[in-house]
Formats: structure tokens, C-alpha cells, sequence
């Protein structure tokens, strides 16, 4: 917690042991809303509750949205009927569908009995897409215009209904059966002339849009690409039923990435924070992918038996294998993990695999010629045995080449199969470039010392 708010945090930890309300609601009045969800993380939950009810209407569905799972579930506990309903009315329609979906089910049902019956339809509106789609990550408050109104009208319609959207620069033009037909910005309106038709000064052309069923990483590609501040989402007759926000699109990113990121590491995906889950929880999350790089890695052990003949004849070779396998991971890791973030922004494509094939190559060789020279000068001064320093120059180089190809074309591979590219990280190329080095190793060794 930075040290202004830790000072902030004092004063209201003080406030909230006088239940002095009154002070409470000053002092959080300018508050940035996810400062305050920072504050109320932090105190017992005796006193989460005094501050969350010291808070405005609107400004407590704010900081509501920005709590972690735990929190909330923590607070609608503690909370009234009365209480709760007004926060869930409050929240924003794809921040309450978000909420349903975390909780637990008896929490679930508490909160749809509290909100009103237009909140609980818009949820379950939400709810019915997919988890991974468009649909889900959309909210249906947006506002919509008429190509046959002027300007003066639209102003008019945006003081009327505004109040409860979730953006107002961008407006949406629709025909009266719902039909997308265009977007204005308030700034067109606000440089055009108030007797101006909408359907005059709307942009039509170029209208980028996405399906309720659009997987939602086609949702941040989007506005990764064209800076948008909101994305219209239609049916399959392009109905406009929703939009896709900004903050919406870099929650989902920062999910994406958090997801990766475990896949990465061979962990599986994790949707809590670190320290709010339980041990059993986490070693769950773990031990399945340890538990099949485990067998995997068994190759290489029956591979070291296959050729136990070869350094039983010459121990010396012995030395080279860790040296050999762990420049293979690292040269492997590399290369994958370039790609994996290449395809995740969309620099690469399936269609490119050639294009990466030839590029990995070409580094291989490279990086393994330079790395092999060096060894080689390296091993021989250590050792003085010419055959020996000459097998390891040689498999170091074959490995690096290996390495950097599998490491390339392995996330790709995974793309094309439907996988997520980021399974193919480091953990499962080390297995696969730790069995391949072996064996180059070995045959080498077998061809130039005659073992």
C-alpha cells in the first residue's frame, strides 16, 4: 500500500472505532473507488462493513466491483436485503453477471432475491453466452440513437437515459428493429449543427463489430489494433445487443496473460489470488502437470540406459550431459517463448510456420556455431582430449538447432491442433530437447570416439 494511503488508511481505521460515520463518508467522498477497495482488503471485517455502509449508493457498487472474490462473498453475507439489492442495481449489468458467476450458488441466490427484477433479466441475459465469448463480457447499458433524429434530439435522449450508462462518448446507431447501422461520438455531435441528422453525420463505413459469439481474445485483438474506448457486439442478423468497454477489454488481457503465464510455468489456470487460496488447492493446481513431466522425463532416463555402454567406456562424457541439456532447455525456451507471445498479439499466425521454421534455423545455427566454438576451446583446455572436446562441440551444436526449431514450431503445432500455444512452453520443449540432446550426444560420441 503506498504511504499516502497507508496514512488515509490510519485515519479511517480510527474513524471506523468511533463509528463515526459522518467523518467517514467525508473523508471518502473524492476518493479513487479502488484506493477505497484497497482500504477495506485491509481491515477486519467488522470494520469492511462500517466503511462499506458509510459510503454513497453509487459509489459502493463502484468499490463493490473492484473487491476480490473473497470480499464480496465476505460483505453480502454481512449485508441487508435492502442493502445488497441497491448495490446490485447500482453495478453495471456485466459487472453483476461477473459477480453471479464467482460466487458461490446459496450467495448467488441471495443476491438475485434482493435485485430487481430488470437487473435480474439483464443477468441472465448475460449469462446465457459463453464464458469465453463476446456475449459474456459485453453490458447491455449503451446508448442508441436513431438515424432520423438531428443532433438537438439525440442531446436531448443522451440527459434522458445517460445516467445509468456505462459510456457516453461513443453512441450506437440502430434502425427501428435494432439493426446496427452505424456509430457517432458526442464530440461529432457536439461539432455539428443541432438540426443535423444522425444519419448524416454518423460513421458508417469500416463499422467494426464482433459476434455475441466471437471468442473475447478476438475482443482485445480488436482494441489492441484500433484503440477503441468501446466495441459494438451483434447477433448473427447484426442486432446490436451489446457493447464491450475498454476496462472490460483489459481485464479480460490481464486474465488472458495470468492464464498463459500458469500454462507456462505447468501450472493450471488459477482464478484466485495467491494468498487466498488453500494449500490442497494449490498443490492441486500443481501436481498434475508435475506428475506427467515427470513420466515424460523418464525418456531420457531409459535413453541414458540405452547408450550406458558408450560412457561406460569413456566416463569423461558423463560431465557434458547437464551442461548439454540445460543449454537445450534455456536455447528451447527461447524460441517458444517468442513465438507464444507472437501469437498472442497476433504478429504471428499459423500460416507463418515456414517463415518461423527458416528464422529458428538460421539462429540456430548462429547461436549454436558460436556457443560450440566456445566450448569447444573451453573443453579441450580443461581436458586436452581432442575426440572428447569435439563430440560435445558438435552435440551442442545439433542441440541448439533442435532446440530453437521444436522450441519455434511446437507453439504453433499447438495453434493449428486448436491447443492453447502456451502449453508448449518450457517445461514440455525441456522434456522434448532434453531426450533429443541425449541422443545426439550419445550417437556422436559412438561415430567420432568409436565407443
Amino acid at each position: 500500500m503506498p504511504e499516502e494511503l497507508e496514512k488515509v488508511f490510519d485515519e479511517i481505521q480510527k474513524l471506523i472505532e468511533t463509528k463515526n460515520i459522518r467523518e467517514l463518508r467525508i473523508i471518502t467522498e473524492d476518493m479513487n473507488d479502488a484506493d477505497i477497495a484497497d482500504i477495506i482488503e485491509e481491515l477486519e471485517p467488522e470494520g469492511r462493513v462500517i466503511l462499506f455502509r458509510a459510503l454513497r449508493k453509487d459509489m459502493a457498487a463502484e468499490v463493490f466491483a473492484h473487491l476480490i472474490s473473497d470480499t464480496k462473498e465476505a460483505l453480502v453475507s454481512q449485508l441487508t436485503a435492502p442493502e445488497l439489492g441497491r448495490i446490485v442495481d447500482e453495478l453495471f449489468l456485466d459487472d453483476a453477471a461477473d459477480l453471479v458467476e464467482e460466487l458461490p450458488a446459496d450467495v448467488v441466490k441471495r443476491i438475485l432475491e434482493s435485485a430487481s427484477p430488470e437487473t435480474r433479466r439483464g443477468i441472465n441475459q448475460l449469462l446465457q453466452y459463453q464464458e469465453d465469448s463476446a456475449g459474456s463480457i459485453m453490458t447491455t447499458e449503451y446508448i442508441s440513437l436513431r438515424p432520423d433524429m438531428n443532433v438537438e434530439q439525440s442531446f436531448k435522449h443522451i440527459r434522458e437515459v445517460g445516467t445509468d450508462k456505462e459510456t457516453l462518448y461513443t453512441c450506437y446507431v440502430t434502425d427501428p428493429k435494432g439493426i446496427l447501422k452505424g456509430v457517432v461520438t458526442v464530440r461529432t455531435m457536439l461539432l455539428s449543427q443541432y438540426a443535423d441528422m444522425i444519419g448524416d453525420i454518423m460513421t458508417d463505413t469500416n463499422l467494426i463489430s464482433v459476434n455475441t459469439n466471437d471468442d473475447r481474445e478476438k475482443v482485445t485483438e480488436l482494441f489492441q489494433k484500433y484503440d477503441f474506448m468501446a466495441l459494438p457486439v451483434v447477433d448473427s442478423e447484426n442486432h446490436l445487443v451489446g457493447i464491450v468497454t475498454v476496462d472490460d477489454a483489459m481485464e479480460v488481457l490481464e486474465e488472458e496473460s495470468t492464464e498463459d503465464f500458469h500454462k507456462m510455468a505447468a501450472i493450471l489456470p488459477i482464478d484466485e489470488p495467491y494468498l487466498s487460496m488453500g494449500v490442497l488447492e494449490l498443490a492441486k493446481k500443481r501436481v498434475i502437470w508435475l506428475m506427467v513431466l515427470m513420466i515424460s522425463a523418464t525418456f531420457s532416463g531409459q535413453i541414458i540406459t540405452h547408450y550406458q555402454s558408450v560412457f561406460a567406456a569413456l566416463p569423461a562424457l558423463i560431465a557434458s550431459i547437464p551442461m548439454l541439456m540445460d543449454t537445450g532447455g534455456n536455447a528451447g525456451s527461447q524460441s517458444s517463448t517468442l513465438v507464444i507471445r507472437g501469437i498472442a498479439v497476433g504478429e504471428l499466425k499459423i500460416y507463418d510456420a515456414l517463415k518461423v521454421l527458416l528464422k529458428e534455423l538460421r539462429v540456430g545455427l548462429l547461436v549454436g556455431g558460436g556457443l560450440a566454438v566456445v566450448n569447444f576451446f573451453y573443453k579441450y583446455a580443461m581436458s586436452g582430449d581432442l575426440p572428447l572436446s569435439i563430440t560435445v562441440g558438435i552435440s551442442l551444436f545439433a542441440t541448439v538447432i533442435f532446440a530453437q526449431t521444436i522450441g519455434g514450431m511446437l507453439p504453433l503445432l499447438a495453434k493449428a491442433l486448436g491447443f492453447d500455444p502456451a502449453l508448449m512452453a518450457s517445461p514440455i520443449v525441456t522434456t522434448i530437447v532434453d531426450a533429443g540432446s541425449l541422443t545426439v550426444y550419445f550417437m556422436t560420441a559412438g561415430r567420432i570416439m568409436h565407443l
